[in-house]
């Protein structure tokens, strides 16, 4: 009866009212404890029992707060009068006696009309013996059915430690586990406050590590009555004592062979010990967690039984399987590329037969582990059997995937101790990309592995596309790669030079500005290769640093060798890759190029892009600073084809300005790019920087560039690049090209 059994409509409607006599002893006799507050939570009375349960006189009680007798876990008087207002006020609590056990309480609340204004009614029932075995029975059943339905160990534990709070409202719950032996990792604690969660998550153990620190290393229970005088909180108090919490009692969780699993924990907001009804509930929970800690790390090995490699720890063909039907199921939707790489050891079974099957175990960890830190998070990397990996690449296109497979070829390719042997493995690739060459995994996996054995038939240790137009281009660029890593060596580098000229010189005077140093690669089977596909290749490959390098020191060894043999040749242009200005090394290694050869800075130009002057990064600055305050000159290359500010001119410490040739190209035949030129050397002019028109090829193009003030040209109107000979030969006849005459060839 919400009312205490005081409504009159309990009664018979014919029944003759009882006394005020009878409702009288029936309110002092009941067993139920009666409390009637005012609107703001004061105390107006309360019956005997309980004031027998506060263990006060009842003339002390009132005008006292309610909530000064009675713990809800926490809760303040505005849950109540919330709780009334929606019909959910607090069902639970305790009554705190002074020097007593606290006594555990079920309530319910009514809104009364009283003579002097509104009133709420606290009815407080206490739970017998049999209440508190029937709740922990509960809490068994409960916990022991979510683990059997498989839900997560967090869900578990989270819901265990709600469920002990509910039992007794004026305690809080921790769960934590034990990580490697040494450390606390945080698992549930509903009600703990997240600052305090944040303080001991991750803590070593240790003998003095607070109370579940403790106990977790020394494998008993640890009850501490009051935090703020215990030494065994004296690193931990700080973070405790400011949420309320005043005493901690932490019980080892232990699994069947005795070792510490983790711990389980009551808070207190008060100092104090554990009563009865708490070590009851303490030693249900530790056996429940272990349960559930014990099943989820079972559950967790024969999923990795089922579904990965017991050799590698590599996901297996189920696995792989499952996440590739989903992946390509929303890649259907997406239209987003799916990439299946598949991958076979080189010459495995032979390793295996000549070694043994031990060295080719320790073969395969090993590919495996380099193969691991090739793919991020979202990829799956599989192991189906013997020496067979497969990598699944969602919304991974045919660049990327030729590029992955260009990083696991060369990943692989560094030898590797086996058993006192040096192996260095290699491995052929074949690639299916969805929806092209298939849109379900089983096509895929089939198309990989025809292209993998394509890849094997042309040679090994390479890289094969399902589609030939693909495959085509993977192929040209892994073997250029290749042939990049053994260029250098071989010697087959060479610079050409082409020179830039004065423009509007009078006849007889010297036009020759400076020459530009031009990298060019003759390959043995391929002839000329076009350094518009190698250098960006060799950005991607990390080979750039090494080809800048060699271009510096050839170029500044020339110009050198030219003024050493009386040659007037006034200045070396060399351009610079983007890549190498993210080394901080590069000014001193420009600096002692010079020294080197006796080549004053200001005779070297660098010619760099708009993209790179735009960068945000500080090292590129410091450098750009650096071979400025050296004297080195700095033009931006290719000028009117990057970025559309100009305020990096100002900004920046660049000299010079290289029209690119579309600009010129065309100027003498479309009029509309004559504005742009003017443009672009009357910026140039405004800013006190030189200007280089790239292209010039025919004559008119050289006098149009004249005529609007253009400083300097560079094109086969004035020369080809050329060889050092064949440069020198044409230094010898000034190389100034008659008026209406034809470029040199």
């Amino acid at each position: 009866m919400d009312s205490a059994g005081l409504a009159t409509d309990a009664l018979a409607a014919d029944a003759p009212a009882p006394s005020d006599g009878l409702l009288r002893a029936t309110v002092d006799q009941w067993d139920l404890g009666l409390c009637w507050t005012d609107a703001g939570g004061m105390i107006v009375g309360a019956n005997p029992s309980f004031v027998r349960w506060a263990g006060r006189w009842a003339d002390t009680l009132v005008g006292r707060p309610l909530l000064s007798l009675l713990d809800l876990g926490g809760r303040d008087w505005s849950a109540v009068r919330d709780g009334l207002a929606s019909g959910t006020p607090p069902g639970s609590g305790s009554i705190a006696p002074p020097r007593a056990e606290p006594v555990a309480v079920d309530l319910r609340w009514q809104s009364l009309a009283g003579p002097a204004g509104p009133l709420v009614l606290c009815q407080a029932q206490t739970f017998d013996e049999r209440e508190r075995a029937d709740a922990v029975a509960r809490l068994q059943q409960d916990v022991l059915e979510l683990v059997a339905a498989g839900r997560s160990l967090k869900l578990v534990l989270d819901f265990l430690c709600r469920q002990v709070e509910t039992c007794a409202p004026e305690l809080l719950c921790s769960v934590l586990l034990l990580e490697g032996e040494r450390f606390l990792r945080f698992v549930a604690g509903p009600s703990l406050p997240a600052a305090y969660i944040a303080a001991i998550d991750g803590k070593e153990i240790g003998p003095a590590a607070g109370s579940c620190g403790t106990s977790a290393w020394c494998g008993e229970t640890v009850e501490v009555t009051d935090i703020a005088g215990d030494p065994l909180w004296a690193g931990y108090r700080d973070a405790a004592l400011p949420h309320g919490l005043a005493a901690c009692w932490s019980s080892p969780i232990k699994g069947r062979d005795a070792r510490v699993l983790g711990t389980f924990a009551l808070y207190y907001r008060e100092r104090r010990e554990a009563a009865p009804f708490h070590r009851r509930l303490v030693a249900a929970c530790v056996h429940l967690c272990a349960f559930a800690i014990e099943h989820d790390r079972v559950r967790a090995e024969v999923n990795r039984l089922v579904f990965h490699d017991t050799l590698t720890g590599l996901p297996n063909r189920q696995l792989l399987k499952d996440r590739a039907t989903a992946a390509l199921t929303l890649a259907a939707r997406t239209r987003q590329p799916v990439t299946l790489m598949f991958l076979d050891v080189d010459r495995f079974k032979t390793v295996n037969d000549s070694l043994g099957h031990a060295v080719g175990d320790r073969l395969l960890v090993e590919v495996a582990d380099r193969l691991k830190r090739l793919f991020p998070d979202g990829d799956t990397l599989a192991r189906l059997g013997g020496d067979e990996f497969v990598a699944l690449l969602p919304g991974c296109d045919a660049a990327r995937a030729a590029l992955t497979a260009e990083r696991v070829l060369a990943a692989l390719s560094v030898p590797m101790s086996v058993a006192d042997l040096t192996l260095t493995p290699t491995a052929s690739l074949g690639i299916a990309i969805h929806p092209d060459d298939g849109t379900d995994f089983d096509t895929l996996l089939r198309q990989a592995d025809s292209a993998m054995y394509r890849a094997k038939e042309a040679g090994r240790n390479r890289c094969h596309f399902y589609r030939r137009d693909m495959n085509d281009q993977a192929v040209r660029r892994l073997e250029m790669e290749a042939s990049l890593r053994e260029a250098l060596a071989g010697g087959e580098f060479t610079l050409h030079y082409q020179p830039q000229m004065r423009l509007g010189r009078a006849p007889g005077q010297s036009q020759l500005h400076r020459v530009e140093a031009l990298i060019r690669w003759t390959h043995p089977r391929w002839g000329v290769v076009s350094p518009m596909e190698f250098i960006p290749l060799a950005e991607e490959c990390g080979l750039i640093h090494a080809i800048d390098t060699w271009v510096l020191d050839s170029a500044v060894a020339q110009l050198a060798r030219w003024r050493a043999a009386g040659l007037e040749v006034p200045g070396m242009a060399v351009n610079m890759s983007s890549v190498r200005f993210a080394d901080t090394g590069l000014p001193d290694h420009v600096r002692a190029v010079l020294a080197a050869h006796a080549v004053p800075p200001d005779q070297l130009t660098l010619e760099i892009t708009e993209r790179l002057v735009m960068s945000e990064e500080t090292a590129v600055h410091d450098a750009l600073d650096a071979l400025h305050a050296l004297g080195v000159t700095l033009s931006i290359d290719d000028f009117g084809t990057g970025y559309s500010s100009l305020s990096y001119l100002k900004r920046f410490p660049v000299r010079e300005l290289k029209i690119d040739r579309s600009f010129v190209k065309e100027l003498d035949i479309d009029a509309a790019n004559r504005p742009l030129v003017r443009a672009m050397i009357q910026i140039g002019e405004a800013l006190g920087l030189a200007v280089v028109a790239e292209g010039v090829e025919r004559e008119a193009q050289h006098r149009m560039l004249e005529a609007e003030g253009c400083g300097i040209g560079q094109g086969y109107r004035f020369g080809r690049p050329m060889a050092p000979d064949a440069f020198e030969r044409w230094l010898a006849g000034e190389g100034v090209p008659a008026a209406g005459g034809k470029a040199p060839a």
